[in-house]
């Protein structure tokens, strides 16, 4: 499995230690970590003007690039230069050579000269994707039904669900040893493939959700090396995933969202040194049958019977006659589209916590942490027959009934709702290791039944692979561990899409739970093209009339009409990804412009009350509901100063100042409507304060009392925003001077606030504030709340950029120390890592703050010192009445 992404602050220092050095950061001027697309190494590029991008590092202070030069080649042979470019800035530039070929590799290498004249070099490639597709959609005999054994007793015992086996299929082939062979794959629904009787590639739940009525993944595998001379196979397992499973609320909706049954769809090219090439597609000659996974499911679980195995069925001479022929389903390939994101894959092993026998044969298992992922489970050899079954909970009920004392906790499964969350294995009567592969879970708890004796059990980490770019860490160890909460959440909920939670029937791509995070998530990780992807969803599922929805992929039977603060992220999310990693093309201006033009045409008076969806409000505010109206009208105004400000980065100053017009409007409209001479904003609520001044609504005499009144109710009555307020509410009052109350927010341990979740055990952040509530609607795996994690880097440590910064080309350094005595956090962004330590006695504050070659900083020390510095290390020691 990989190991390259650690747990989220898996450390969690007691006490200060000397801020570290950068692993390997070399004595000059280098550039490091390539990337295509925002991807190393990819395969599958299908721009025809990719990005490509880098990173710069040097121990030397000032030690500034003034200009660099790209060069892209193929098998040796010059394809495009950049020649050398005369930019102090860029750390990154797009093709603009000749049309990339399709299936061909490409190797680029960026220089970059220091002001000394001394040039620093770095070299990666990628491969240009698939063009014309012969291969078949194929699937097994979809009429072909394999009858399930009836349930005998309880949780061992569930039905299927009216789902299907998995089906398996197969085509022998003949080859000799290839130069280069190449996989492409994909399946409307999940698929594992398999060259002879090796798993290909790493990925789980490929090819990963979309809207497969717009467009379908495909991944890219170098297989060069699995390919024998003379006989092969090639084989594959479907499941239904997203696309004819379970997936979303509707109450046991018989899923089939988009499809019926699952379809497998590959072409196996091979090049051979002589320059011939030959391709493997998939077709009519392929074999198929049912195999031993009774059904897998994303919400209901998976049941693998080990006594249908077929040893061998994925290796050559495989005697496949008494499977079908594949059943053809079709030859559309206009779906078919490159992978802009690397895929989900298992990332570590949870070994138990605890185990504690609750019943003879029944087994519970505390993994210490909320996850998103599987159970692997050792099980000893068994009766012929026997069925292991492994139920998921994320807490758990109390004692059981009667007080029996020979029973545990039980597991809590009612915020389920109708996700049954259980996975089943039919012993073949030898020992097996059960790992499902088409279905994950969000669990601490696993409940086992069925073993007398538990052996070897591990919780297997599944989330989307999004390298980690952030550390934080500070004095107050509970604080941390709220910072460790937040990551576990992000990697929970990033399983394809950026789900809401992953444990019930729901883990839908909501956007508001997206928009209001992502500052939080774009410093703990690299998720600039996992959002990429996401974007793709955001903008099929946008309507023709403009809107944008509440959750993308778009699912049939949610809400399409888009609810304010929810749509808006269709105009948020690419304009905070441009800023973060520098890449206009995240800025999709068209539709951000339908989107502002479609609420306006319904609220001509430009207070947005028609065309509102569901409108959730401030979702789950514990405190006074904020007008509706306010709420939606803040947003409106919002997108459109995004859009004018998106419009003028791509050079559409028509558009720019005619959204800046629009936006000046309705800012008009928002304080003639809601706000008084006094800066009081209708309803008096701190989210209505919070929006009114984190958007610019409020000239600045109203915006200094606005926020004194912020203050005093934040004083009054603590945490009180929902998930539309909360990751404004530190930025909001720092911003204004009352730091004191954001950290005041941030120690606080009674309900609401984070530290009473982190009190009462969680190890990720709760969908409510208090853990309290109906279990249709109580997750313990939810990240918005959790937005906080954006101020403990921005605001306790200090890590920065300008307003009009993009790729923290000019960075800031601002702790806000609180009553804390040190806080220490770093951030690999796109253009190299950013890094502050701080720490403070009662004799002195010190700061040590690493800044990348290429940027500039300002650094912020308390009592008001400003200090300019070029890139590079800087220390300050600021001794108490002293200046630094």
């Amino acid at each position: 499995m990989p190991g390259d992404v650690p747990a989220p602050d898996a450390r969690v220092p007691g006490a200060p230690v000397p801020m570290p050095d950068v692993p390997g950061r070399p004595d000059r001027l280098t550039p490091y970590g390539l990337r295509c697309e925002h991807r190393t190494e990819p395969m599958g590029v299908e721009s025809p003007t990719p990005l490509l991008s880098w990173r710069l590092a040097s121990r030397r202070e000032a030690d500034d690039p003034v200009a660099y030069r790209v060069e892209v080649t193929h098998a040796g042979a010059p394809v495009w230069s950049t020649g050398r470019v005369e930019d102090a800035t860029s750390v990154s530039v797009r093709y603009a050579g000749p049309p990339p070929r399709p299936r061909t590799r490409y190797e680029w290498r960026v220089t970059v000269w220091a002001r000394d004249g001394v040039s620093g070099g770095a070299e990666s490639w990628f491969e240009t994707g698939h063009d014309t597709w012969v291969a078949s959609w194929i699937t097994h005999d979809p009429s072909e039904v394999l009858p399930v054994d009836p349930p005998t007793r309880g949780e061992q015992a569930l039905d299927d669900h009216g789902l299907l086996p998995c089906p398996r299929l197969r085509r022998a082939f003949s080859s000799r040893v290839p130069a280069s062979a190449r996989l492409y794959v994909s399946a409307r629904g999940l698929y594992e493939a398999r060259l002879n009787g090796e798993r290909v590639g790493d990925a789980e739940l490929a090819p990963g959700w979309t809207d497969y009525r717009r467009r379908v993944h495909y991944q890219v595998y170098d297989v060069t090396g699995l390919v024998r001379d003379g006989d092969n196979a090639l084989a594959a397992t479907v499941a239904d995933g997203w696309w004819s499973g379970f997936v979303g609320f509707a109450p046991r909706r018989a899923g089939q969202h988009y499809g019926l049954f699952p379809e497998f769809v590959a072409e196996l090219h091979l090049r051979y040194e002589d320059g011939s090439t030959r391709v493997v597609p998939t077709d009519s000659s392929w074999r198929t049958t049912r195999g031993p996974i009774r059904y897998a499911d994303l919400l209901k679980g998976e049941c693998h019977d080990a006594r249908l195995e077929t040893p061998g069925w994925d290796l050559p001479g495989f005697d496949d006659s008494g499977w079908r022929p594949a059943t053809v389903t079709g030859d559309d390939h206009a779906t078919l589209t490159a992978s802009r994101d690397e895929p989900v894959r298992a990332f570590e092993r949870l070994a138990p916590r605890s185990v504690t026998r609750v019943a003879p044969d029944t087994h519970l298992v505390d993994f210490g942490q909320n996850i998103a992922g599987r159970v692997r489970l050792a099980v000893p050899p068994l009766p012929s027959g026997r069925r292991v079954a492994i139920r998921h909970g994320e807490t758990l009920d109390g004692p059981a009934p009667h007080g029996d004392p020979a029973y545990g906790d039980r597991l809590h499964t009612a915020n389920l709702r109708t996700a049954d969350a259980t996975d089943v294995f039919v012993s073949a009567g030898h020992a097996e290791v059960f790992e499902p592969r088409f279905t994950y879970h969000g669990f601490r708890y696993a409940e086992v039944t069925g073993l007398a004796e538990l052996g070897d059990v591990h919780a297997v980490v599944l989330h989307s692979d999004t390298p980690w770019t952030g550390h934080f860490a500070c004095s107050d160890p509970e604080v941390n561990r709220l910072h460790a909460n937040i990551g576990w959440g992000q990697r929970g909920n990033f399983v394809s899409v950026p789900t809401d939670c992953p444990q019930r029937d729901e883990r839908l791509g909501w956007l508001a739970d997206a928009q209001v995070f992502l500052p939080t998530a774009c410093l703990n990780a690299d998720v600039a093209a996992f959002f990429a992807k996401w974007l793709d969803d955001v903008a099929d599922a946008q309507s023709p009339e403009g809107g944008f929805p509440n959750v993308a992929p778009l699912l049939t039977g949610v809400a399409d009409e888009g609810a304010p603060g929810w749509a808006d992220a269709g105009v948020l999310v690419p304009w905070h990804l441009y800023r973060v990693y520098g890449d206009p093309g995240f800025l999709n201006v068209a539709a951000m412009a339908r989107w502002v033009d479609f609420v306006r045409e319904h609220n001509p008076d430009l207070i947005w009350r028609d065309k509102v969806g569901p409108h959730f409000a401030d979702w789950l505010s514990p405190g006074p509901p904020t007008p509706r109206p306010l709420l939606a009208t803040a947003y409106f105004h919002r997108s459109a100063a995004l859009t004018a400000r998106a419009a003028r980065v791509l050079g559409r100053l028509r558009e720019a100042d005619q959204y800046q017009a629009l936006a000046e409007d309705i800012r008009d409209a928002f304080i003639k409507t809601f706000v008084d001479s006094r800066g009081r904003v209708a309803g008096d609520t701190q989210t209505g304060y919070l929006l009114a001044l984190a958007f610019d609504l409020l000239p600045s005499v109203l915006a200094r009392r606005a926020a004194d009144r912020l203050a005093e109710l934040v004083a009054a009555a603590g945490l009180a925003t929902g998930f539309l307020g909360v990751g404004l509410l530190c930025p909001v009052l720092s911003a204004w001077g009352r730091e004191d109350l954001a950290h005041a927010l941030l120690r606080r341990t009674g309900a609401p606030s984070w530290l009473h979740q982190v009190r009462s055990g969680a190890t990720t952040v709760w969908e409510r504030w208090d853990g309290v509530g109906a279990p249709s609607m109580n997750s313990f795996n939810h990240y918005a709340l959790g937005s906080v994690g954006e101020w403990l880097y921005t605001g306790v440590a200090g890590i920065d950029q300008a307003p009009s910064s993009t790729a923290y080309s000019e960075v800031v350094i601002r702790p806000r120390p609180g009553d804390l005595d040190w806080a220490e956090a770093s951030h690999e962004s796109a253009r190299g890592t950013v890094r502050v330590r701080w720490e403070r006695s009662p004799e002195a504050f010190h700061l040590h703050a690493s800044i990348p070659p290429g940027a500039r900083a300002t650094i912020h020390l308390p009592g008001g010192d400003t200090r300019g510095v070029p890139s590079g290390d800087h220390r300050f020691t600021l001794v108490r009445g002293e200046k630094a």
